[in-house]
């Protein structure tokens, strides 16, 4: 019974990963089906920060109340920057994509991130290219194969394939819908792309502002609460300045109210956290690998609810991605291993003598023959020893 234990708890980090992905997957799909029934795209990132701020601030303030540092000006600036790039910048890019194009197109494209992050940490120095080395090939051939994937998924549609098919079709383009169809305007897929870059570029400045905050304020939850508070001014204001219709911000108990909530409340609140365990338990390299289940379960339910069709430049762009994604993330973890090795012992024909001092009190010959027997079983010392005030006696062990 111990084995069976042992061996699903060892398993816990990978379903919680599994779980994420098909949490955010089900955003992707609510996202689609808020704005095809008229919602303000806008207004969903307003309202899923909202969300997410009023579930991520209680929980911060509760589970680090004594661990948390004090807020400066410096901390309140990035965290400005957090919600900019990861919050309200970077979910209106998303979805603007994502109405242009498809639930996949925009899963898949979200894999270019670690090769975006990359190149942005060489071009600011923050990482090496190292291209000498097998690791820094890997990261520059993963960057490169994920590039070539999204302009094959972007320009290559080819022979449409049925895996599965069903002849459910639950979203209905009317005059209110925030979506257009791929058929009608085909020209509109490459502004999608371009939205999409934008997003993955906006959410990987985000990963570097996010490594510089964390080493002066190393609170996973309050950061995330200050991130979600940060994207919810700023999302309300841009969709106040877009959105000119104030029945757009009316919920009711429909889809827009589901959307939003799970969005914030799952989505931001909830799957965050267990993502932040799960790379506290296994490293950040663990959780990125899990990323392509996304497109995946996307595809997979967009299939079959939203009567998406896969193409062959679709799965061939998506699989390039994939493995471009990969092998940026092999590289890294070679150079993350690497750098995180002990300094290799020393030959055995290299001595060095270290010194210990042992003070022995003479007064108690209990401790004094118990010392003298750890020292007898050293193996191969020189012990000298010296008198020290007639109570005391130092005895020095160089150890060879």
């Amino acid at each position: 019974m111990g084995q069976i234990y042992d061996f699903i708890h060892g398993l816990k980090p990978a379903m919680m990963m599994v779980v994420v992905q098909v949490a955010f997957a089900g955003v992707n799909v609510l996202y689609k089906l808020a704005a095809n029934q008229g919602m303000s795209l806008s207004v969903i990132v307003a309202y899923r920060f909202i969300f997410a701020a009023a579930f991520m601030i209680p929980l911060a303030f509760f589970v680090e109340m004594k661990s948390r540092p004090k807020l400066n000006w410096k901390i309140l600036f990035q965290a400005f920057l957090c919600g900019l790039f990861g919050g309200s910048l970077a979910q209106n890019l998303y979805l603007e994509s994502m109405a242009l194009t498809s639930v996949t197109f925009i899963s898949a494209m979200f894999n270019l991130i670690p090769a975006i992050t990359f190149m942005l940490a060489v071009a600011f120095r923050l990482e090496r290219l190292r291209i000498q080395t097998k690791a820094g090939k890997a990261k520059v051939l993963g960057t490169l194969l994920g590039i070539s994937g999204a302009m094959l998924l972007t320009f290559y549609k080819g022979k449409e394939i049925n895996i599965f098919s069903t002849n459910v079709n639950i979203l209905h383009y009317d005059g209110n819908s925030h979506l257009t169809s791929l058929h009608a305007e085909p020209h509109k897929r490459l502004i999608g792309f371009l939205l999409a870059i934008a997003s993955c570029l906006s959410y990987a400045s985000w990963l570097i502002i996010q490594t510089k905050m964390s080493e002066e304020y190393p609170c996973q939850y309050s950061s995330t609460a200050l991130m979600c508070v940060m994207g919810a001014i700023q999302a309300i204001v841009f969709a106040l300045c877009r959105e000119k219709d104030w029945s757009q911000w009316k919920l009711g108990w429909d889809i827009k109210l589901l959307t939003v909530t799970y969005s914030g409340m799952v989505a931001s609140g909830l799957m965050v956290t267990l993502l932040s365990w799960c790379v506290r338990m296994r490293g950040p390299l663990y959780a990125t690998i899990f990323s392509p289940l996304l497109l995946v379960f996307v595809a997979f339910i967009g299939s079959l609810i939203l009567d998406e069709k896969l193409h062959l430049g679709s799965i061939l762009g998506a699989t390039l991605i994939v493995c471009g994604l990969y092998s940026v993330l092999w590289g890294k973890g070679k150079e993350m291993k690497k750098a995180t090795q002990l300094v290799p012992f020393k030959d055995f024909g290299e001595s060095e003598s270290v010194e210990v001092e042992v003070v022995i009190n003479s007064n108690n010959d209990q401790t004094c023959n118990t010392n003298h027997n750890i020292i007898s079983n050293m193996g191969d010392a020189d012990i000298s020893s010296k008198e020290n005030e007639g109570k005391e006696e130092n005895v020095i062990v160089k150890i060879k």
